[in-house]
């Protein structure tokens, strides 16, 4: 069965969808622009590729998208541009999960479906109660005003959080916190936490794109992984 790709064209998606293509997973991806995306990838016979965008789809579109999908990726975020930071849509994110969500519950699915969010180490995960120094709280407090995307990133996760808190949804996730992002050109050694070992801001870590697509690739075709971090907000370091 299928799994759908949101955010495929950014740094980070076009591996996810690279590395699921390199497993033998059928992959449906939805961009704004198809030429955003590698030419190899566009080539792929097992990418089916859409050309729209998420949250100006009709809910018929979406529903479409998602039924049979056995898993939904989101590497969704926002272009650091002036106009992608505070301009339109400032929930780019939040209501893009919400609508998936939502479509993926009006197909009734038999067994529930994946959902894997990138987010991010500085979101705190307050349900496992993440300590935070009184410093990191003043500067997550201004980001979350004066950055809305940081603001995204949180709502997003906490949707996931309070709406799919138990199991036996139509809808089981996780939400995967790379610390500051960095390129590599090949996956490395890399260590998952339940919550951070270090301070993403003042003693932040370095993950590379390609491991976190590498981990998230692995939360969808290893169950047993799925089962250990579902629910949860692991943090990747690279090693």
């Amino acid at each position: 069965m299928p799994i759908l790709v949101v955010g495929a064209s950014g740094a980070t998606g076009r591996l996810v969808v690279e590395q699921l293509l390199n497993e033998g997973e059928e992959v449906k991806v939805i961009v704004r622009s198809t030429p955003s995306l590698p030419q190899h990838l566009i080539d792929h016979a097992k990418l089916t590729v859409t050309e729209a965008s998420l949250l100006e789809m009709t809910d018929a579109e979406l529903l479409a998208q998602v039924q049979g999908c056995d898993a939904i990726v989101s590497c969704l975020g926002h272009n650091l541009t002036f106009k992608g930071i505070f301009g339109h849509p400032g929930r780019l994110v939040t209501d893009s999960v919400r609508r998936l969500c939502g479509a993926v519950e009006k197909t009734e699915p038999a067994q529930p479906v994946k959902i894997v969010l990138m987010n991010t180490t500085g979101n705190r995960n307050k349900k496992a109660a993440e300590k935070i120094t009184l410093g990191h709280r003043i500067v997550v407090t201004m980001l979350r005003y004066l950055l809305p995307p940081h603001a995204d990133n949180e709502q997003a996760a906490a949707y996931l959080q309070t709406r799919y808190e138990t199991t036996g949804n139509a809808v089981e996730w996780v939400a995967v916190r790379p610390d500051s992002l960095i390129n590599a050109e090949a996956l490395g050694m890399y260590e998952v936490f339940a919550s951070p070992i270090r301070d993403p801001i003042f003693n932040s870590g370095k993950t590379s794109r390609i491991n976190v697509a590498g981990f998230m690739k692995e939360l969808i075709v290893d169950d047993t992984l799925w089962v250990k971090w579902r629910g949860q907000m692991p943090v990747i370091y690279n090693c």
